[in-house]
């Protein structure tokens, strides 16, 4: 039985509201205790109890179970005529179809199509920007920032992995600003813990990410981040440890290669490793760093959050050398051992929960060579999403923005 900690203290607040109404939420059915889609009721607990506070409830083994739960307190935080102007200015839209990249600049060959590849278009400058190649895919508005951008949903057909599933992707104000429309942008992969699936609880404006990376760029402390966000897995039922487990869904292709062709499919990006970079949280931690030490050729950094270390899979049984293949240990000492190329690692550990002792004992033996890695710690942090967000915003988020590249404007 989880056991729902007190409200935080408000000085452990993030900026915005702690207790959004329930039309924020965008349907984290899969997690006990968190509210479903705008058109459902916030989940009560069989005992018609609610959850105290949103959080992601600490594993008790390895991160095989991880939640999130949240209190939706509707009538406290608005009127009748506060609703309906609330519900107009950050949910109308939903649904409606959304493009990114309005000022992208068209193919050469003059075509109309929006779903021609751009190839043929040079972007001035610097020759490390990609535009989109395509074909673009279809966007649906899920929800509203206070600063007009938006959330989008969209279904991925991988190519490479042969899975489908949702993903969400959110832009920065930036991008549609007409000196930046020849300028590549930095990509963040996003992965939710839990079992990451069928929702990205990152795609949630209550967790407040997209709003720490805009005020980042305000503030001059973060670049301003395309954020990517996938399911994690092909099922509620198991963890596939973001990996092509022998006879499962390839999951790792798919993180590896079919979120990133899309990205590139849909957004200006940068061709080289230097615009690209994972954050998780928990399982999605784990995932994230462990494919930037698979690949680091194609990704630069990664912020790990509440992290674990090894692959746990119970659908690894009877594949060692497939496991061994996936594990951060192995793959870290491997970079070691061929002296490149420079990975980075932020480890972001709440102070109230466990966990720190694997990403010490992780860093004082691998982090060494061409693997760079940092710990943060999160005063007064928790296991969720929120305090995670919180730690970002107090340094992660400038840490791997000077490790990466940002768009250049154009003169003039």
């Amino acid at each position: 039985m989880h056991q729902y900690p007190q409200r935080p203290r408000p000085d452990e607040q993030p900026s915005y509201q702690e207790y959004p109404p329930q039309e924020q939420y965008q349907g984290h059915q899969d997690f006990p205790g968190y509210p479903g889609p705008p058109h459902q009721y916030p989940y009560r607990r069989p005992d018609g109890e609610q959850p105290a506070a949103a959080r992601i409830p600490e594993p008790k083994r390895s991160r095989r179970r991880i939640w999130i739960g949240a209190t939706v307190a509707l009538a406290l935080l608005l009127g009748g005529g506060g609703f309906a102007s609330w519900k107009l200015d950050w949910f109308s839209g939903n649904g409606e179809d959304v493009s990114f990249g309005k000022n992208t600049p068209p193919p050469a060959t003059g075509k109309a199509d929006p779903s021609a590849p751009a190839t043929a278009a040079t972007p001035s400058g610097d020759p490390d920007v990609a535009l989109p190649t395509g074909p673009r895919s279809g966007f649906k508005q899920t929800t509203k920032l206070d600063d007009g951008t938006i959330i989008a949903k969209t279904r991925l057909a991988g190519a490479k992995s042969g899975f489908e599933g949702d993903v969400w992707v959110w832009a920065p104000k930036e991008y549609d600003d007409p000196k930046y429309a020849k300028s590549g942008f930095p990509v963040l992969i996003a992965l939710p813990g839990g079992n990451g699936f069928p929702d990205n609880y990152w795609a949630d404006r209550s967790l407040g990410l997209q709003k720490a990376v805009s005020d980042g760029v305000k503030a001059g402390t973060s670049l301003p981040f395309v954020v990517i966000m996938p399911v994690l897995n092909p099922d509620a039922k198991y963890y596939y440890d973001g990996s092509d487990i022998p006879g499962q869904a390839k999951m790792g292709t798919w993180i590896a290669e079919d979120v990133p062709d899309f990205a590139k499919a849909n957004f200006r990006t940068y061709k080289s490793r230097d615009g690209w970079a994972f954050m998780g949280s928990s399982s999605g931690a784990f995932v994230g760093m462990k494919t930037v030490l698979q690949y680091p050729d194609r990704f630069k950094a990664v912020i790990a959050s509440g992290g674990e270390i090894v692959p746990d899979s119970p659908l690894w049984k009877g594949h060692q050398a497939e496991m061994d293949a996936n594990n951060p240990e192995k793959l870290a000492q491997k970079l070691i051992d061929t002296r490149g190329p420079e990975v980075y690692i932020n480890f972001q550990i709440g102070t109230k929960e466990s966990g720190k002792e694997r990403m010490t004992k992780f860093q004082q033996q691998y982090g060494k060579g061409p693997v760079k890695m940092t710990i943060r710690d999160i005063q007064n942090g928790e296991h969720n999403g929120w305090h995670y967000v919180r730690g970002m915003k107090e340094g992660s988020l400038e840490w791997v923005s000077k490790v990466l590249k940002g768009p250049k404007p154009e003169a003039g």
